[in-house]
């Protein structure tokens, strides 16, 4: 930490300026930035698997995103990796090695950064091309690892290498594990499993490793490197590889003994995760009887990354009277049974969002079991840059999602309460039910809520007076979420040129363009229904307009015709 601290603001700016310069060095100057990148990268991970030492050279988030567009600009460029060789013996080599380590490491402990690199840079292309040609394996391990990390599902399934990597990593694995000193050129296991890990999310990567017929060799490895275990979590989502599971007996036999003896909390956690997934029904589970003690409204779903945020929301929504649970303490024991008597007790699930939520295991059988269950799912996003992807975006369809990291947090958190169809309620003590103490026996005795009628915001009575604010709550009050995100800048005025535009507007061009808008505010795709509930609702108001001005028209002619009238009499 001492060199990193002293010399760090140094590095980044050496490589920040000659990034920009890269297709001009020389060989000596080549060698200087590769050794000086190496080194930097071997303190970042000094000792650890853990980046305790990154926070220090990349202190904020502008740090964090100048110096891997730095870095991006050097990999980018295309000598060098002409000049990849098979051994770690040249400049070109070290450089592009050690820069994906560092993209590596950096990807698996800085939140955020897939999302960005995936959205505001063109790396996955650069490493597309040097995974395609580059003959040192480290290279192409960290390349697949990589990927895995910045592109999404879809995108993972169109790029033509994908077909590659489940047979590429088994190949290596398979060497490996038959090798004396458990290493492929110097590549230890452990390192191998944890690229692997990484791939092992994807549903394209879980189906081709299914048809390889090697899920035989991750078993017999598992008894040595209990990594194994959580790639075998990953990919018992898929039927096929379920079926393989569930006909080997001495591996279901590992997970019983396991289950009983395993004193590891979090080898305890993934063997629960792999028998749920294993087991043939979850229809069948026999719920036990629920009193309305043990009755939750809601249950909040999120990665444990997210925890400060979602802590929050659990406070505002228990404020409102809402009946919570939530993971508050991280549950011991069956977590899988806990999880399950959550959702069989809640009446609607929020879905917090985020590239940590869509990677894990455990929120992924929660989200499904809750979707069986036939809950309410209510999502919400809590990631920027993030696009819920995979299986995540399948679960969600076409539901509308509160954006987080779009609004200030008390306007996000009222258009969340406002998709609940929260109403004013009675201010009654309550207590709070955090998941310790329902897994063990819910004893809390809950008061039933009085409900008072909802009260209706005011809007001037003339269309033309609303302001933006007025806009969107009356959107928000007419349940219309996708529009107020849409039309978040629009005033009375602009509602009704709006209006007009739809009405006389090219029907297939006016909805290729609100199309557009839509997807390019909302990440969703426009619904027709939101729309057509809004010209109605805009007819309404232009129809009020129209009789206003009628009736005000006719009241002065009236005054007027007496004016004339009154004048007659008097002449």
């Amino acid at each position: 930490d001492e060199l990193l601290k002293r010399y760090g603001n140094d590095y980044l700016q050496i490589i920040l300026i000659h990034s920009y310069t890269v297709d001009t060095w020389n060989q000596q100057l080549l060698t200087c930035i590769t050794h000086l990148i190496d080194f930097i990268c071997a303190c970042c991970w000094w000792g650890t698997e853990k980046a305790i030492y990154i926070k220090i050279l990349l202190s904020t988030e502008t740090i964090i995103y100048e110096h891997i567009q730095g870095l991006i600009r050097i990999v980018g460029c295309k000598k060098f990796h002409e000049r990849i060789a098979s051994q770690w013996c040249n400049d070109e080599t070290i450089l592009i090695d050690s820069i994906f380590i560092f993209f590596m490491g950096s990807l698996l402990q800085i939140k955020n950064l897939s999302c960005f690199i995936r959205s505001e840079t063109i790396l996955s292309n650069i490493i597309l091309a040097i995974a395609q040609k580059s003959c040192y394996d480290r290279i192409s391990v960290c390349a697949y690892g990589i990927l895995a990390e910045i592109l999404s599902d879809e995108q993972l399934k169109e790029v033509t290498i994908t077909d590659n990597i489940s047979e590429f990593f088994f190949r290596i694995l398979e060497l490996a594990w038959n090798h004396p000193t458990q290493r492929y050129k110097r590549i230890p296991i452990p390192q191998l499993l944890t690229g692997f890990l990484t791939v092992s999310k994807n549903d394209a990567i879980q189906q081709k490793t299914a048809k390889s017929n090697k899920i035989s060799l991750l078993i017999e490895m598992s008894e040595q490197y209990p990594i194994t275990l959580d790639i075998l979590w990953s990919l018992s989502f898929n039927h096929d590889i379920q079926e393989q599971l569930r006909t080997n007996r001495s591996f279901m036999n590992k997970l019983a003994r396991l289950k009983e003896e395993c004193n590891n909390e979090k080898m305890r956690k993934i063997t629960f995760g792999l028998l749920w997934n294993l087991e043939s029904s979850h229809q069948d589970r026999t719920i036990l009887d629920i009193t309305d003690e043990k009755i939750f409204d809601i249950m909040i779903s999120y990665s444990h990354k997210d925890e400060i945020i979602c802590q929050t929301i659990y406070e505002e929504l228990i404020k409102k009277g809402y009946r919570v649970w939530i993971d508050y303490d991280q549950i011991h024991g069956n977590v899988m049974d806990a999880m399950a008597q959550a959702i069989e007790r809640s009446h609607i699930i929020i879905i917090c969002m985020s590239e940590q939520y869509r990677k894990s295991n455990y929120c992924r059988a929660e989200a499904h079991y809750a979707f069986q269950r036939q809950l309410k799912i209510v999502p919400i996003l809590l990631q920027k840059h993030y696009k819920p992807d995979g299986w995540l975006l399948f679960l969600i369809g076409q539901l509308l999602y509160i954006d987080f990291t779009k609004y200030e947090f008390s306007r996000a958190i009222k258009l969340l309460l406002k998709e609940l169809q929260i109403e004013e309620i009675i201010e009654t003590p309550i207590k709070a039910i955090s998941s310790r103490s329902s897994v063990e026996s819910v004893i809390y005795k809950i008061e039933e809520i009085p409900l008072k009628k909802s009260l209706s915001l005011i809007f001037p009575k003339n269309i033309l007076d609303w302001t933006q604010t007025n806009v969107h709550d009356w959107l928000i009050e007419h349940n219309l979420i996708q529009m107020s995100q849409i039309l978040i800048d629009f005033d009375g005025s602009s509602l009704l040129y709006l209006n007009d535009f739809i009405k006389n507007g090219e029907t297939k061009q006016v909805l290729s363009l609100l199309q557009q808008e839509s997807l390019r505010r909302t990440n969703q795709c426009l619904s027709l229904i939101e729309l057509s509930y809004f010209q109605s609702l805009i007819d309404q108001q232009r129809r009020y307009l129209t009789s206003t001005f009628s009736q005000r028209s006719t009241r002065n002619s009236n005054q007027a015709n007496k004016y004339i009238l009154s004048c007659c009499h008097l002449i």
